[in-house]
């Protein structure tokens, strides 16, 4: 993988719009270069079919594309960019076209908005983006329309990267691509596990959930069994990234209830949310996407980074 290239997918909508200046900002953070790509329309890429069977001279070679001029007028304002920016037109359907140029390119990351020009308003995520989450090889960073975006409750808990952890099943792809952000951001990364619990009218969806440093760990605390066993099997599997990055504070919650609920909830006032596409282990298809991920991807309030597995994508 590249440790540097962020790829931004525009179509010309507001949300694509939104994406792009968040990929700009990363690109920026991450000291690299900046891909913008665009998919022409479907109008783009009958023109160009037609002239290439006809082989007319007295034809335009290029088909104007008010898309990609606009999006070159407004990176032309942008106050800063990367060293290196680049734009490419691309032909095929929306998902295969993104599949295939985060394939080649091989990038840090693809950055889209949650939904595109097509689909209903009320719609919280399109098919292109949850197609592009659950089938590119590199990791997808998805954007959410303004409707969705809540400001953070306080300045003391913006801005973390939030990464949800299944400590025997997350691969480390999801946890080293945590930590990365959280250290050009110079930010905390809290980690969210959570753990069943038997019905009960005392624990409430959406009651805030404690965070423990790794100081508070030690025996004799006031925590029930599964949530110090939890956090225990965290420190553990967070051991080899602290040495890694220890500059980069680390939070450790575990949490009664439903991982995905509560990983929406820590979105509010998160600068990104990070989930694995899915098991690793689990035969799910090359189609298919995790259940926790694809509820964060359609409710989180912030950007949300769906990462994959090398091994998954072999």
């Amino acid at each position: 993988m590249s440790t540097s290239l962020v790829i931004a997918a525009v179509d010309g909508s507001e949300h694509s719009l939104k994406a792009l200046e968040w990929a700009r900002t990363a690109a920026l953070l991450h000291g690299g270069g900046l891909m913008v790509a665009h998919v022409l329309p479907d109008s783009a890429q009958l023109y160009a079919g037609r002239r290439s069977s006809l082989h007319s001279a007295s034809e335009p070679e290029e088909y104007t594309d008010p898309v990609s001029e606009h999006i070159r007028d407004l990176l032309a304002r942008a106050p800063e960019l990367p060293a290196e920016v680049r734009y490419e037109a691309l032909e095929g359907s929306v998902p295969e076209a993104l599949r295939v140029i985060g394939a080649e390119a091989d990038p840090r990351m693809l950055v889209m908005g949650s939904r595109g020009r097509g689909g209903f308003a009320a719609l919280l995520l399109g098919s292109n983006s949850r197609a592009v989450a659950s089938t590119t090889t590199c990791p997808v960073v998805v954007v959410p329309h303004a409707g969705r975006v809540v400001e953070a409750s306080g300045e003391e808990s913006a801005g973390r990267v939030v990464v949800g952890l299944h400590a025997a099943e997350t691969p480390d792809d999801v946890l080293a691509f945590a930590f990365e952000e959280a250290a050009v951001r110079g930010t905390a990364v809290q980690v969210v596990s959570a753990y069943a619990v038997p019905p009960s009218t005392m624990i409430g969806v959406d009651s805030p959930f404690a965070v423990i440093p790794p100081e508070g760990l030690a025996d004799g605390g006031d925590g029930v069994p599964a949530e110090r066993e939890m956090l225990r099997s965290q420190t553990e599997r967070l051991a080899p990234f602290r040495v890694r990055h220890p500059h980069v504070p680390v939070e450790q919650a575990a949490v009664p209830g439903e991982a995905a609920g509560r990983l929406v909830t820590a979105s509010r006032s998160a600068a990104l949310v990070v989930v694995g596409r899915h098991h690793p282990t689990r035969n799910v298809g090359p189609l298919m996407i995790g259940s926790v991920a694809h509820a964060v991807l359609h409710h989180a309030h912030g950007p949300v980074a769906v990462v994959p597995t090398r091994t998954e994508d072999a």
